[in-house]
């Protein structure tokens, strides 16, 4: 007969985490990463629609934004693949 392991819930000593300290540091500073850039992408906009305002094509949103975005969706992929030498 075969005998399965129960699952008490229990971490056993000799598992590690799955993931450290660091892991969760860096996903924290992507997900800032992104914060600001929907920050700096929002705005622009004009009170009256037969306005128009040309700051909705400065260099802010078409450029800075969305660099600062894409770092923020790549620095948490590079921090769940980051494996500690510990």
């Amino acid at each position: 007969m075969n005998k399965q392991k129960e699952n008490t819930g229990e971490i056993s000593p000799n598992k590690q985490p799955l993931f450290r300290k660091a892991n969760y540091i860096l996903v924290g500073v992507g997900v800032l990463f992104l914060i600001l850039g929907y920050i700096l992408l929002s705005g622009g906009g004009s009170d009256d629609p037969e306005i128009f305002n040309p700051d909705i094509y400065n260099k802010r949103r078409l450029v800075v934004a969305p660099i600062l975005m894409l770092i923020g969706l790549i620095i948490p992929i590079a921090a769940i693949m980051y494996r500690s030498k510990k």
